[in-house]
Formats: structure tokens, C-alpha cells, sequence
């Protein structure tokens, strides 16, 4: 696979091809991503649920954040690779930098940072740094015991149009890319219409440019044995991993799914 760059992404959304992202975490799983034609690796905070065994993301810090990331660099064989900055990184303008710099180092392209419009700030600076970010909006699970859980976000006219307009602040400041997690599928496509970079949805519906979910998820792995209504098990009739991922990206690639069976309504 040629290196995908931010540049490659761009293209993609406006070609109307859509882009393909899972989590990663090391350096097997970032080779056997890219050979199935994975594009873009996220090195999500989920890794303090699927690899560490805690209820939320809230206790991964930065510096494991920092390794993983250099794991996967090490696998990967061109994609794209998106860095999350955990739970409060970024709780000041200096240690959002700080952090962020730290994680370009160990290998990412880009970070990602939850939250709306009051991150405006950060991501300008960012930018101006020469720190490409991803913002993260909807479902932010850094946020979920002011959520009040694990729910969706966006439903009701006056949630929907703050997202709207919160996205084109983002856009502004100097985000390059969204990810909305869910999110119901009507708003999610009509924030993808209204920015002009790739937006990624999770648990958003079929109309923004790319899919997301974690790794352990679409191979059908759960140490809860909650499966979200936005995953899909690909190793289901799958004779093996490098399949299943294969799967996923035809199937995302081929605007299969998500199916609306696994979006939200408003």
C-alpha cells in the first residue's frame, strides 16, 4: 500500500471513496491492517479496555499511549496512524502541546482530541505547529461520567445544531478530520456535507467518508460480552483474522456497511 497521507485522505472523501480505520495497538495486528488494506491506524485510549481490562478509558496515560503508538509504527506498512490524547492531556494549552509532541515523536501523524468547540484553541495552536488533529465529537467516552453513561448524542434539534455548528468551528480552527461517535445517522451526514474534511463516523450511519471500530470488536471479541448495535462481528464465516479484515474494508469500501441496522435515529 502507498503511504497514506492526509493529502491521500482528502482525495478520498472528495472522489466520494470511502476511507477505511481501525484501532491498532502493535505491530502484528499494524502489518496484517495494512496488507488487508487498512488506511488509516488509531491508537485509541479504548486500548485501556480491550488490552488493560478497565472499565473505561479514563486510567491510560499518555506515555502508553506513547508506546503503543511506536508498536504499531514499527508494523505498519503505510497507513495513516492517529494517536489519542487520553484523559486530561490536554487539560492545559502546555501540556496538550507537550503531549502531543510526544506522540508525533513515537510515530503518529496525527492526534486525536475529544470535546467541541471550546477546543478550538488547541487545535489552532496545534496547527500552527505543524500537529495535524483529528476531533473527536458525539459519544466522547473521556466524558462519560458527565454523559451519564454510554449514550447517544446529537438527537433533539438544539443538541444537533450545536454539533453543526461546533464541526465548522473545529473545521476553522484547523482540524483535519472528524470522527463522530454515535451520532444518528440523518446529522452525522449532514455534518460530513458541510465540512470539507474527511469526516469518520462509529455508531454514525453510512454518510460520512469512512468507518471506524476497534479491532477487538469486529473480530467478534468482548470481555463484557456487550456488543454495541454499531459493531459487526467479520469473523463471523471468516477462516481467519486476515479475512475478517480483509472483510471490513470491502464491505466498508463497498458503502455495505454499515447497514441502518447498525445507526441511530434522531
Amino acid at each position: 500500500m502507498p503511504n497514506v497521507t492526509l493529502s491521500t485522505l482528502q482525495s478520498l472523501k472528495l472522489k466520494g471513496e470511502k476511507i477505511t480505520m481501525l484501532t491498532c495497538y502493535d505491530a502484528t495486528f499494524a502489518q496484517a491492517s495494512c496488507q488487508a488494506g487498512v488506511e488509516v491506524l488509531l491508537v485509541g485510549d479504548s486500548l485501556g479496555m480491550v488490552l488493560q481490562g478497565n472499565d473505561s478509558t479514563l486510567p491510560v496515560t499518555n506515555d502508553e499511549i506513547a508506546y503503543h503508538t511506536a508498536c504499531v509504527k514499527r508494523g505498519n506498512e503505510g497507513a495513516f496512524i492517529i494517536a489519542d490524547l487520553p484523559f486530561m492531556a490536554d487539560a492545559t494549552i502546555e501540556q496538550t502541546l507537550t503531549n502531543s509532541a510526544q506522540l508525533m515523536r513515537a510515530g503518529a501523524h496525527m492526534v486525536k482530541v475529544e470535546g467541541a468547540a471550546w477546543l478550538a484553541e488547541s487545535i489552532r495552536l496545534l496547527a500552527e505547529r505543524g500537529v495535524p488533529v483529528c476531533a473527536h465529537m458525539g459519544l466522547t467516552p473521556q466524558s462519560v461520567n458527565i454523559l451519564g453513561g454510554y449514550k447517544v448524542q446529537g438527537r433533539g434539534e438544539a443538541q444537533a445544531r450545536q454539533m453543526r455548528a461546533d464541526a465548522i468551528a473545529l473545521e476553522q480552527a484547523g482540524a483535519c478530520m472528524i470522527l463522530l461517535e454515535c451520532v444518528p445517522s440523518e446529522l452525522a451526514a449532514e455534518i460530513t456535507q458541510a465540512v470539507k474534511i474527511p469526516v469518520i463516523g462509529i455508531g454514525a450511519g453510512s454518510g460520512t467518508d469512512g468507518q471506524v471500530l476497534v479491532l477487538h470488536d469486529m473480530l467478534g471479541l468482548s470481555l463484557t460480552g456487550r456488543v454495541p448495535k454499531f459493531v459487526k462481528n467479520f469473523m463471523a464465516g471468516q477462516d481467519s483474522i486476515q479475512s475478517a479484515l480483509a472483510a471490513y474494508v470491502s464491505e466498508v469500501k463497498a458503502a455495505t456497511f454499515p447497514g441502518a441496522e447498525h445507526g441511530f435515529s434522531a
